[in-house]
């Protein structure tokens, strides 16, 4: 008689034991994510490779805040240009639960990747901002700030499919609420970030993610970052050295006193055309970077006039534009809860994957 034994359910990887079979197998490494490896693997199910991100997030409070946030956000989201999420595997009984892997669908790589080893054709450049918008649009439509758009967070694949990942800043478009700590709690891509975000601590709003794919837009022009400050004021300093000083109307959409007094004692400064900076580059490109890298947030395109905008005009269908079914609340501010309450809630979350 043959003893047929079922395939190991662990495999390690660079010395992380990966707890996945018998359903996912041979496992190859891809990279580090912000707090744990990426792999791709086996589906033997569906017979097709996968990634899967392993997350150990139950030490902190703040890792348990973003696993919590992107798995309710991308389990609730449906949308071609937004990763979602095919499985989630834990254990089976929340004192047992010490990682989490979150399967998804396998990209072969992502838009940073792709900018330090090639240079974009315009059509490239077109078709990637399309489905970055695209994207944006349910984003909004359904009341949430990604927070985090850069190109590591833009997923490609060798059909030059683009997905947005990464939700674990996202947060409900509330303009009451007081961003002071998202400076702090997360080294998020400072070259990315709306100048707002740098000099109020609250009251902004989606403008702020425009702003990211504004510098993004930049980037797939030259290949490098528009605005690459070494800190806080570099930023600053980057930024008024391109889009020239603000108006008096621009000031004063500045909440903040200190910032605004800080930015009226800085010598004139003349905008620098977009055109000089970017030579060969397409004249409706350049109109819409300059819609989006708009220092007033008020002032600042929405994803919906971007979309319209005629250097889109070749993939632009309203119809093929979905949105939202309904805005997304968060039932209570996670910022309050400790770790063992988060906890009981990520277990809660992925239940729904135990017995498929």
């Amino acid at each position: 008689t043959v003893v047929w034994h079922a395939p190991a359910r662990t495999e390690t990887v660079k010395g992380q034991i990966f707890d996945v079979g018998p359903r996912y197998v041979d496992l190859c490494y891809i990279g580090e994510g912000a707090y744990g490896m990426v792999v791709s693997a086996q589906d033997v199910v569906r017979n097709t490779r996968v990634a899967i991100k392993k997350i150990s997030p139950f030490e902190h409070q703040t890792y348990c805040q973003r696993t919590l946030r992107e798995i309710k956000i991308l389990l609730r989201f449906n949308h071609e240009n937004i990763i979602g999420i095919n499985d989630i595997i834990r254990a089976k009984h929340i004192d047992n639960m010490k990682d989490v892997y979150i399967v998804q669908t396998l990209m072969e790589t992502d838009l940073y990747k792709l900018l330090k080893t090639q240079k974009l054709s315009n059509d490239h450049v077109c078709y990637f901002l399309y489905q970055m918008l695209r994207g944006l649009k349910y984003i909004h439509s359904a009341n949430v700030l990604h927070r985090d758009l850069k190109p590591s967070n833009l997923l490609i694949n060798t059909t030059c499919d683009l997905k947005i990942c990464d939700f674990g800043l996202a947060r409900i478009a509330d303009p009451e609420h007081d961003h002071t700590g998202f400076l702090t709690e997360y080294v998020a891509t400072r070259w990315y970030r709306a100048p707002e975000i740098m000099l109020n601590s609250k009251g902004y709003s989606k403008s702020i993610d425009i702003w990211s794919v504004g510098c993004i837009l930049a980037e797939m022009l030259s290949n490098r970052p528009i605005f690459p400050g070494k800190h806080y004021l570099d930023q600053l300093n980057h930024i008024l050295s391109i889009l020239g000083s603000p108006s008096e109307e621009d000031l004063n959409c500045i909440i903040n006193v200190k910032a605004r007094n800080y930015l009226q004692s800085l010598p004139d400064r003349d905008k620098v055309p977009l055109e000089k900076l970017f030579q060969k580059s397409d004249p409706k490109a350049l109109e819409l970077l300059g819609f989006m890298l708009t220092f007033n947030p008020n002032k600042r395109i929405t994803v919906d006039e971007a979309l319209a905008h005629l250097y889109l005009e070749q993939y632009y269908d309203p119809t093929d534009e979905p949105v939202a079914e309904e805005p997304f609340t968060f039932s209570m501010e996670l910022d309050d809860l400790p770790k063992e309450k988060l906890k009981e809630m990520i277990f809660e979350e992925t239940a729904r994957f135990q017995f498929s």
